[in-house]
């Protein structure tokens, strides 16, 4: 199979480019987000502040393909989703108008039994 030239290809304007679905952050994830900057910070505010931001960032890239996230197992659902950032879990439910991250937690620890990410609000 041989790649395509330039001269083959659809013009840049008629490609379809991949459709980010907008992040909503529900209010459990932004409080897991703070309790994970805030247990950092007690030793370094630096690294409290670079590691957030990793943690949003990987949210973010989850948004340009969704389905790629693994299913979360404890949960077995097609629309509930997770990406890792080393040991912390991202967890986002997606649905067709937008990625919603439900929540944040270290790997170590076992999923929260009181998420139900149907019911979580923004």
């Amino acid at each position: 199979m041989t790649a395509k030239s330039e001269s083959e290809r659809p013009p840049a304007h008629r490609r379809r480019a991949r459709r980010l679905l907008p992040v909503v952050w529900t209010d459990r994830a932004l409080s897991d987000l703070e309790a994970i900057g805030d247990y950092i910070a007690s030793d370094d505010l630096g690294a409290a502040q670079r590691w957030v931001m990793r943690l949003i960032a990987v949210a973010a890239r989850a948004a340009a393909a969704p389905q790629a996230g693994r299913r979360v197992p404890e949960l077995g659902r097609d629309d509930i989703r997770e990406v890792f950032l080393r040991s912390y879990r991202v967890v986002y439910r997606v649905t067709a108008k937008r990625l919603e991250v439900v929540t944040v937690f270290e790997g170590h620890r076992l999923f929260p039994h009181d998420l139900d990410p149907a019911s979580e609000e923004t």
